[in-house]
């Protein structure tokens, strides 16, 4: 299984979460969103074809879209390979983070 990178992580949970509706605009919306900041493009579309490269996403075209000028959508979904990879970035995580709370962090910070 091949290492996730943050960003590749992050929109992961982004397609689970927004299930058959995870196409471009709205993954880009719900990363920005959760991380605070505007995810570029550019950026959204190299992480999202490194994930099809890895075999962790699906793409699949949906029919034409008049606000794109006739062109599909194309949809995003986790392969069975994509979800093992994002519970193991989940377990590492969680063991990352074991013993520490974001209250001990903010504690520490202003001691």
């Amino acid at each position: 299984m091949k290492d996730l990178t943050k960003i590749e992580e992050i929109l992961l949970v982004a397609i689970w979460h927004l299930k058959e509706n995870a196409y471009g605009v709205k993954i880009r919306q719900y990363v920005s969103a959760l991380i605070g900041r505007d995810l570029t493009y550019g950026h959204l579309y190299s992480a999202l074809n490194q994930l099809a490269a890895k075999e962790y996403v699906e793409k699949s075209e949906g029919k034409p879209v008049a606000q794109r000028l006739g062109r599909p959508r194309i949809y995003y979904s986790i392969t069975p390979e994509g979800f093992e990879a994002l519970k193991a970035a989940a377990s590492t995580n969680e063991k990352i983070w074991s013993g520490i709370s974001k209250y001990a962090l903010e504690r520490d910070r202003m001691s």
